[in-house]
């Protein structure tokens, strides 16, 4: 993996990047890219524009010739009043989510692409990526905008099965990873968990069988009446035996043991590398206890260690995360845990943002994705 820092002075942004390219394989990357200095206190449409603009110049970049983008995530501070200044793009999976950057600005971007990518839409907010062997769908900004989190959030695990099936996937054989935007996730939460395990019982995702990766945090749509938003991320051409569920179980507890259904990993294996999605991951023991509740310092560390458990499961280490999120519930906790960041990891492409988690005791959670090079003549490359 390649890390390094980008800086368009004269658009006032930073864009950190990670590279994964063997010079065999198909080679991919991700960025983030956020403002800097004064620019954080312009209007919002010159933020967002010249945001744009970064992706333009990040693609003139010698290292990312034949590449393509293929996902994207504005994390925006007011999404209501600034839904129109993100540019439309129907090549590109977009997902646009209201869980404001901490540097206090408006927007930041989190950029994924791939490398001789043959990208086609496939439905509203919908485009899948065809490799020789293997079909990427990124599904976005998949919402409802009437009756409760419990109605909402079967209404749209419901709509996303429709797509699979016309895709000819399943939510059991081919889901790979969700993300769950709830609005006052402190009280809507609840329900948004009891119709996820009502879904996962009739598609037979049990804790026998096994749940899918996901974040479930706070986040707000374009639509106040929006409760719950999902981006998911689905692959066909996988056989069972290239994927695999970490469970980090010396410092994690199962899931369902607080009736909740997701894995807290899943590592997908390739011929030549392998993917691991490490869901949103907070300061927990392995009996499900909240570890030094008001100690922000003290949770960054305890996720780091149980981040660090689950990639060690998938034969992966902090040098192999190609991105990561950070979710802070206050706002004042953002110069501790930056600084934590900046000192330990200066190097990962990563964004806080403010999103409260789904327990008032956790005030910060952590998610991230790791590219690790292998050889395994089993399976065909990525």
């Amino acid at each position: 993996m390649v890390y390094d820092v980008l800086f368009f002075k004269d658009l006032s942004t930073k864009v950190s990047y990670s590279l994964f390219d063997d010079g065999e394989g198909v080679a991919e990357f991700h960025a983030m890219i956020e403002l800097q200095g004064e620019l954080t206190d312009a209007e919002a449409a010159l933020q967002f524009e010249n945001i744009s603009c970064s992706v333009t110049q990040l693609f003139l970049q010698p290292f990312l010739i034949n590449m393509a983008p293929v996902f994207q995530r504005w994390f925006v501070s007011d999404l209501v009043n600034q839904s129109a200044f993100i540019p439309a793009n129907e090549h590109v999976a977009t997902s646009v989510v209201q869980q404001p950057p901490l540097n206090g600005s408006k927007a930041a971007l989190w950029l994924y692409g791939i490398e001789k990518a043959q990208i086609q839409q496939v439905g509203d907010n919908a485009i899948s990526v065809t490799r020789p062997s293997y079909i990427h769908y990124f599904h976005t900004q998949m919402h409802e905008t009437k009756g409760s989190a419990f109605e909402q959030t079967a209404s749209v695990f419901g709509n996303y099965n429709a797509n699979l099936s016309n895709l000819r996937c399943t939510l059991m054989a081919n889901c790979i990873r969700t993300w769950l935007f709830v609005q006052n996730v402190d009280t809507q939460y609840a329900g948004m968990v009891e119709a996820r395990n009502k879904v996962f019982d009739a598609e037979g995702l049990t804790s026998r069988t096994h749940y899918i990766a996901s974040t479930g945090i706070e986040g707000r749509y374009k639509y106040p009446q929006s409760i719950i938003l999902m981006d998911a991320y689905a692959i066909s051409g996988l056989t069972q035996q290239q994927i695999r569920y970490l469970k980090g179980s010396t410092h994690l507890n199962p899931t369902q043991e607080y009736g909740v259904a997701f894995e807290r990993g899943t590592a997908v294996q390739y011929g030549d590398r392998r993917h691991v999605f490490i869901s949103g991951t907070a300061s927990i023991n392995n009996k499900g206890e909240i570890l030094h509740p008001l100690d922000v310092e003290l949770q960054t560390q305890r996720v780091i260690e149980n981040i660090k458990v689950l990639l060690a499961e998938a034969q992966c280490d902090m040098q192999n995360i190609a991105q990561m999120i950070v979710y802070l519930r206050d706002i004042a906790d953002y110069k501790k845990v930056n600084r934590y960041m900046q000192n330990n990891y200066p190097y990962l492409p990563t964004v806080i943002v403010l999103a409260p988690v789904c327990r008032p005791g956790w005030l910060i959670e952590m998610e991230c994705i790791a590219v690790q090079r292998i050889s395994e003549p089993r399976y065909p490359q990525f």
